[in-house]
């Protein structure tokens, strides 16, 4: 598992190197680092900084960024992290995202809360105080409003996020399974069936 810095438990970078005290007001406060289970795939690029614990089976791939510096992000079992997603917080608002949740390619999720087996599609941004209901898909491109609640089972697509299905086993499905099959692309990752190569290496 490779990324540009890893970041341990004690908040400090691979060289001890801790956070620069320059005034800002963090000086002589507690570091708080991210507290990541061992069976997690951390991929090339990918940062993760702050107070965030991802649980056994995370996967958080190419350039992706979790930070968890105003507040906490947790991320829970077998959930996948996509490339090129941002991750973030606010003084009032954390991050929680269940089990099994994939988010998409590109998608922001900032401040929100996103229960179990959730897709949150490509490119779309789920925003403050934001709850997303289990097994629901958030379409590629939408924007989930500060506030919003979408009820389990939803499918919710456009700007701002509308439900046009609500309480449907074949959406909740849909999202499980997508789950499932990033946790087995992972695990392939993780034997090193796909060695990257950047451009770097060529």
């Amino acid at each position: 598992m490779t990324r540009e810095k890893i970041y341990g438990k004690d908040g400090r970078s691979e060289d001890g190197a801790g956070s620069p005290e320059d005034g800002d007001g963090t000086a002589g406060k507690k570091e708080l680092g991210p507290q990541i289970d061992p069976s997690c795939f951390i991929a090339r690029g990918a940062v993760i900084v702050g107070d965030v614990t991802l649980a056994r089976g995370v996967s958080v791939w190419f350039n992706a960024v979790i930070r968890g510096d105003e507040n906490r992000v947790e991320v829970g079992e077998d959930s996948n992290i996509q490339d090129n997603c941002v991750v973030h917080v606010s003084e009032d608002h954390g991050v929680y995202i269940g089990r099994n949740v994939s988010v998409g390619h590109g998608a922001i999720v900032h401040g929100a809360r996103v229960e179990d087996d959730v897709i949150v599609g490509m490119n779309a941004t789920v925003l403050n105080g934001a709850r997303v209901g289990k097994g629901s898909i958030i379409g590629a491109g939408a924007v989930v409003t500060p506030g919003t609640v979408i009820p389990p089972g939803s499918l919710a697509v456009g700007v701002p996020a509308k439900v046009v299905k609500e309480g449907d086993e074949g959406v909740a499905e849909a999202a499980r399974r997508n789950g499932e099959v990033y946790q087995e692309i992972r695990d392939r990752h993780l034997r090193g069936v796909y060695p990257p190569v950047s451009g770097g290496d060529v």
